[in-house]
This record gives structure tokens, C-alpha cells and sequence, in this order.
């Protein structure tokens, strides 16, 4: 049974942060650093029979903007619809409903977040970012 749930104290952080460490966006990330990131943001967190398998954060205002992060889903549960469950659960979270811009990064995983009506940036001149 596939549940997913806000409810931070069922989020597994040292599985969140070994799956991270190693992640291409997150490598290095600390234990530390990783409960920084849950502590400031919405969580979700997907179940197989009560055992995580994936994770997702969403940084948000509630109002205008909210920004999607760290989504995964272990390898052994992949191919099985399991991260659009994920997301179409935040998607469809109250907390979010009124939420005008929606944001991400992503290499590989542009497949998934088009069904849910996420595009290319419209104006990429008018984005800047500072890296630290």
C-alpha cells in the first residue's frame, strides 16, 4: 500500500540523507544539514507498507511562490508510477492551493513534471541565481 504524508515525524532523515549524500544536486549534504532543509520546508514523504522509499520538500510563501526540491524515489521502486504520486500529491496539497508560481530544477526528469503542467521558463533572461 502506497501512502504520502506531511507528517515530519515519520520522515526516515538518515535514509533522506544517505539517498542525498551521493545525488548529484545534494552531494555532500550532511545529517545536519538535511534536517535544516526539512525543518524550513513542506515535506513529503512516499511509503510502501509504512517503509520509505522516496521524498520530496517544497519551499513555498503559500501565496506566490513555492519552489520543488530533493524529489526521489529509491531505485528498486522506480518505473512504477510511484513519483507521480509524489508529486501529484503536493500538487494537490490545501496548504499549496493558492501557491501562483510553482519552480524547479531538473536534468533528467523533465517527462515527469510536464504532465503536471510544468514548462520551460518563458523568460530565462529575466532569472539570475548566485551560487555560493
Amino acid at each position: 500500500m502506497i501512502t504520502v504524508s506531511t507528517d515530519k515525524t515519520k520522515l526516515d532523515v538518515p535514509f533522506i540523507q544517505n539517498f542525498l549524500k551521493d545525488i548529484y544536486w545534494a552531494a555532500g549534504r550532511t545529517i545536519e544539514e538535511v534536517q535544516t532543509t526539512i525543518d524550513a520546508s513542506i515535506c513529503f514523504g512516499i511509503y510502501l507498507n509504512d517503509k520509505q522509499i522516496g521524498f520530496a520538500r517544497v519551499i513555498t510563501d503559500y501565496v506566490v511562490f513555492a519552489y520543488l526540491m530533493d524529489v526521489f524515489i529509491t531505485e528498486e521502486h522506480r518505473g512504477k508510477g510511484y513519483s507521480s504520486i509524489l508529486i501529484e500529491t503536493m500538487m494537490n496539497e490545501p496548504q499549496l492551493k493558492d501557491v501562483k508560481i510553482w519552480r524547479l530544477a531538473t536534468s533528467d526528469a523533465h517527462f515527469l513534471y510536464e504532465k503536471f503542467g510544468f514548462t520551460k521558463l518563458n523568460h530565462p533572461e529575466k532569472m539570475m541565481e548566485k551560487i555560493v
